[in-house]
């Protein structure tokens, strides 16, 4: 799997791939995923490269098979996807692939053409036979009802617009007939009355089932109209409005003779319609059925292949133009796989010459690679969320493992909660192969993704829940108390013993609303509990006030050792990267200045829980105020902890002084004496440097970093840096900055840790106020109607605990973790400005195709 404590050794290869043998050669190492390839044309245009060509016939193929996996889905024909990823195709077979595809889209684009065209005609034959049976209803006309024109003499006071003179004009009725959409009727109408003046006759009748519109395919209501008019110029006007509103406008027959015919006439194309349409819809499946059988090897193909040409096009041409040179990043510990990917590419093309590499120096930064797996990929991501490491720095996500989940129980600490969210995430590691978890939803996804958190998140909170000896807000009596009650009463005692002593009689136990039990009476405390916090204390008046100082004294211990642990890294950092003088100028005095004052507080808690015992605990001072009186040197005498704490702390206080110069001024000044000891420069480097591109403090040590390397061969040309290019202001100020930053935040960061003992104080008041109103409650109810009570109340404290204990709580304290983890312990140590290294691999194409491709 590779180191997580460090990225992988990175080098810089260079690729001499022959024209021939160039694809298969990157389809075998995009097979295998072992390098990054760098953009060797950043100055040519897209459209400029060399296999534009290939590339936008890539994309013609992937614009037909999507096509195709367009009307697969929609004829509902499953799509199988292999288990198998197939290669890229040969050279050979692209062009036959290319063809077949082609072939295969103009052959469904007509039959799917016809099939639509037929099935538009049969809605509307249909909508026309339902046209004519309402329409039956509207109007009886027969031959010896039409009127008789005759020609009269000219009417020069009769008005025009007179039904008697329509007919002596010789305007003859006419009928419109069609269906018109529901929401459109009153619309319609309105607008007939007010364009035609009131001259036409309007009669609606609705279908009794709602009917597919031909043009959209939407099943919707319609309405049967029959409009009667006279003349043509009303009736050209009735006719635009029809269009205008999108009705469908039919021909109405004129005699009954007529409707029968074309009644019957409709039936026998209906029939011939529903046979044609019948035959070429299987005809239509069958050829999706093929072609889905293919289609997902194909999908996968063309994605291999688009991605191995814009791979080519970041290569560039040898003057010949019969070799391309790529370079690409490449971990030292794959040389010997990229070598066998390119004899293996070599060997399938048929070339005689096969390809090569070289590795060639280079000074810029690689990127970085850290391999992870199922496991570890979790925590990784927390860590790359903050920032990808620098190359070759210490990786936090190592540590992560262990104090993520740590941190995280320690504000969730609750048996109860923390087996539920243990078995939660155990049931999603055992189905983790299940394919319906990794199609999930989004925050479904989310979780199953970090199922091996969540795993390490409940494991430890079930143990900081055995230490709290906390499930569900209350305690668990598995080893029996530690304290006994009945020792505290007068008759356990002899009469010498009660003077010294504050006992209990039967007086005291009745009138009194609170009893106190002393653990200096002999036989009170018989011993601490075996494990966790002991079970009386849930009875006890002052339960919170002994938790929050227990807690709170915790919180302080594991803030302190955590970034003193993160200070601690940073020494491996510059003992890799060959900067010593980091450890003595910088390393050492954060050391000092944190341990010299958090750390002696650290040795005030614990010494106090040591030396300071039942008896001598009303005259133990308050480590508060020792802490403060540290620092104000009050002029009256204190007790103190122990004898000598003043020198002590006077001593502690001195070289937390002596450190704050050194950490502000020791490595810019000793960086200004490195510099002027030198005039130049110039050394030989072999391979890249270790510290970041343009950085000041680079200049001064590109002389001493190769003395201890034991080089001082200097070099010509672009190597040599002259002394005008140091600047000892920018390095001083970048270091006092950090130095503000460090001790600052030092006070800042310890107080940041008391968040461990607020959320844990605040998961165990909810746990309880949840408890006491819903459980207890139930509880407490008569038993006639108790058992009834209690089963909807114990579902409902089943949802609460799971969306607010959990789920709410939860999120609350993994984002605190995080905090935690980012910015009081990675700062530390961890710059996290690099880049991440990304092979070119057939892996990190997408699989689901369907949803690509859809």
């Amino acid at each position: 799997m590779g180191s997580l404590f460090r990225s992988e050794a990175m080098c810089l290869a260079q690729l001499f791939l022959q024209s021939g043998t160039a694809y298969e050669c990157l389809s075998a190492l995009g097979e295998k995923g072992l390098v990054q390839f760098r953009d060797l044309n950043q100055n040519v245009s897209s459209f400029q490269r060399k296999f534009v060509g290939e590339v936008k016939r890539c994309e013609e193929l992937e614009r037909i098979l999507a096509y195709l996996v367009q009307e697969i889905n929609r004829a509902d024909i499953p799509l199988p996807e292999g288990e198998t990823s197939p290669p890229a195709p040969p050279l050979k077979q692209v062009l036959e692939m290319q063809e077949q595809l082609q072939k295969l889209e103009v052959e469904l684009r007509e039959v799917t053409k016809n099939k639509e065209k037929l099935r538009k005609n049969l809605l509307e034959l249909i909508e026309y036979t339902h046209m004519l049976r309402v329409t039956k209803t509207f109007l009886k006309r027969n031959v010896e009802f039409e009127p008789t024109y005759e020609e009269f003499p000219p009417l020069e006071n009769d008005s025009l617009l007179d039904y008697s003179c329509m007919q002596r004009l010789g305007a003859k009725l006419g009928f419109v007939s069609g269906l018109i959409n529901q929401g459109k009727v009153e619309a319609f109408e309105k607008m007939l009355w007010r364009v035609c003046k009131g001259y036409t006759i309007v009669t609606y009748a609705e279908l009794d089932e709602p009917l597919e519109d031909p043009e959209t395919g939407e099943v919707i209501k319609w309405y049967v109209f029959l409009i009667s008019f006279w003349g043509e110029q009303i009736g050209h006007k009735v006719k635009k409005i029809c269009d205008c509103y999108h009705c469908h406008v039919y021909p109405y027959p004129n005699t009954a003779e007529e409707r029968k015919e074309i009644q019957e006439g409709l039936n026998t194309r209906i029939q011939d319609l529903y046979t044609v349409l019948h035959k070429t819809e299987d005809y239509l499946r069958q050829v999706l059925c093929k072609a889905a059988e293919s289609v997902y090897s194909h999908v996968i193909q063309v994605k291999k292949m688009k991605a191995i040409y814009h791979m080519l096009n970041m290569c560039s041409f040898d003057v010949t133009n019969k070799c391309l040179i790529a370079e690409v990043w490449c971990p030292e510990a794959d040389l010997h796989e990229l070598r066998r990917a390119l004899e293996e590419g070599s060997r399938e093309s048929g070339a005689t010459i096969p390809s090569f590499m070289n590795t060639i120096p280079t000074k810029e930064t690689p990127p970085t690679l850290i391999r992870t797996n199922k496991f570890t990929e979790g925590f990784q991501n927390i860590v790359d969320a903050y920032g990808v490491g620098s190359y070759r720095e210490v990786n936090p996500a190592l540590f992560t493992i262990i104090t993520f989940p740590f941190l995280f129980a320690v504000m969730f600490g609750d048996f109860g909660h923390g087996f539920v969210m243990f078995l939660f995430a155990l049931l999603l590691v055992i189905n983790e192969n299940h394919p319906r978890l990794n199609q999930s939803q989004e925050i479904m996804r989310m979780f199953f993704n970090g199922r091996y958190i969540l795993l390490l998140m409940g494991l430890f909170s079930v143990y900081t829940g055995l230490i709290y000896n906390d499930c569900f807000s209350k305690s668990v009596n598995l080893f029996g108390s530690g304290w006994n009650v009945s020792a505290m009463y007068s008759s356990s005692h002899a009469l010498a013993e009660h003077r010294n002593m504050v006992l209990w009689n039967d007086t005291i136990v009745r009138r009194s609303r609170v009893l106190q039990l002393d653990p200096s009476v002999p036989g009170v405390f018989q011993g601490p509990y075996p494990l966790g916090i002991d079970p009386i204390w849930n009875l006890a008046t002052n339960r919170l006030t002994f938790l929050n100082s227990f807690k709170m004294k915790m919180s302080v211990i594991l803030g302190i050792i955590h970034m003193t642990f993160g200070v601690i890294l940073g020494i491996f950092n510059h003992l890799h990267f060959r900067k010593k003088f980091n450890i003595y100028l910088v390393s050492v005095p954060e050391l000092l200045f944190m341990l010299c004052i958090f750390g002696y507080l650290i040795f005030m808690i614990v010494y106090k829980w040591l030396v300071y015992s039942a008896e001598t605990s009303r005259v133990a001072p308050s480590i508060l105020i020792e802490f403060i009186n540290m620092f104000l040197f009050p002029a009256s005498e204190t007790n103190g902890l122990y004898s000598g704490q003043e020198h002590v702390q006077r001593l502690l206080l001195v070289v937390t002084a002596l450190s704050v110069p050194v950490l502000f001024l020791g490595k810019p000044l000793f960086l200004l004496w490195l510099h002027n000891g030198r005039s130049c420069f110039g050394v030989s480097r072999s391979g890249y440097t270790l510290i970041r591109k343009d950085s000041e403090e680079e200049v001064s040590l590109l002389g001493s970093q190769d003395i201890e390397e034991g080089n001082n061969q200097v070099e010509d040309g672009c190597r040599e840096m002259t002394c005008e290019e140091f600047n000892f202001g920018e390095i001083l100020m970048t270091q006092v900055i950090h130095s503000i930053e460090y001790c600052l935040g030092c006070i800042s960061n310890t107080a940041s840790y008391l968040r461990l003992w607020a959320l844990s104080l605040a998961h165990a008041q909810l746990s309880d106020v949840l408890w006491t109103m819903l459980v207890r409650v139930g509880l407490r109810v008569d038993t006639t109607y108790g058992v009834l009570l209690l089963l909807p109340v114990i579902a409902l404290f089943a949802v609460l605990t799971i969306f607010i204990l959990l789920i709410m709580e939860g999120l609350s304290a993994f984002l605190h973790a995080i905090r935690l983890h980012w910015v009081e312990f990675q700062n530390k140590f961890y710059v996290g400005a690099g880049t991440k290294f990304v092979p070119f691999s057939f892996r990190l194409l997408s699989s689901k195709f369907v949803d690509d491709m859809a």
